[in-house]
């Protein structure tokens, strides 16, 4: 019994350890989310009106619906909680927006984006590049290998064909998609990066994932270390530039 009591008493701590991280974490998203918001109303003046009027419709639709049937009361809930969702979902994507709109052209923003990719994606940052911080990333994905170029287009694409010549000898069969990012015609804008590479064809398993991407790694990388993120709007860059040659 004594034995049975002693192995009680850390199972109870460790639960209650981790309940108090979890309400800790929670606490700390919902900060983290009303901090947001309120940077975001500062420089969006439409999203209150909007993520409001939002709310309103959903909540007038599920009435009026429901006075057809004599249950506006019942449904008139319902349109409220649909009408909150979708206030966030459009808070979200304004947010969204305008990250992505203050990183758009910083060096280092599609490996940023890339970096913030939900699902099975195997990012490697620069692993081709200038010492103007042009750069080409390497993903792995179902869709294959995936080479994705920031920078002066005349400048990465002709990284992105060596590259592409590198990987080629290693990948096999496996196809190789090349994206050079930015908004002139022919490019992915940075806004919809993620969305691109998400409607490629899914041409490997998760298993030839590993093995390729074993494969890969023994290639290395060709780029002088890049900028973690965006660079911040107003970094000098010449001082950018002479950190990246040294190293």
């Amino acid at each position: 019994m004594a034995a049975k009591s002693s192995k009680a008493k850390p199972d109870k701590a460790a639960r209650a350890e981790a309940k108090r991280e979890r309400k800790a974490a929670s606490k700390q998203r919902r900060q983290q989310i009303w901090q947001a918001f309120n940077l975001q109303r500062k420089q969006d003046k439409k999203l209150i009106p909007i993520m409001v009027g939002a709310l309103l419709l959903c909540a007038a639709v599920a009435f009026g619906i429901g006075l057809i049937f004599g249950l506006q009361w019942v449904l008139l809930p319902l349109g409220i909680a649909l009408g909150l969702l979708a206030a966030i979902s459009i808070f979200g994507r304004r947010v969204q927006r305008s990250v992505y709109g203050q990183a758009d052209g910083q060096p280092g923003a599609a490996g940023w984006a890339l970096d913030n990719m939900r699902g099975q994606w195997r990012v490697t940052q620069g692993v081709a590049g200038t010492t103007h911080l042009d750069a080409v990333h390497r993903v792995i994905g179902r869709p294959g290998v995936i080479l994705v170029a920031e920078g002066a287009p005349h400048r990465v694409r002709a990284l992105l064909a060596q590259e592409k010549k590198r990987t080629a000898r290693l990948s096999g069969k496996i196809p190789i998609y090349d994206i050079i990012v930015g908004n002139e015609e022919g490019q992915v804008p940075l806004r919809k990066l993620q969305a691109h590479m998400t409607k490629l064809p899914r041409n490997i398993t998760p298993k030839q994932m590993d093995i390729l991407e074993g494969r890969l790694n023994a290639l290395g990388s060709r780029a002088a270390a890049m900028p973690k993120g965006p660079l911040p709007q107003g970094a000098k860059m010449r001082s950018v530039q002479r950190t990246v040659k040294r190293r």
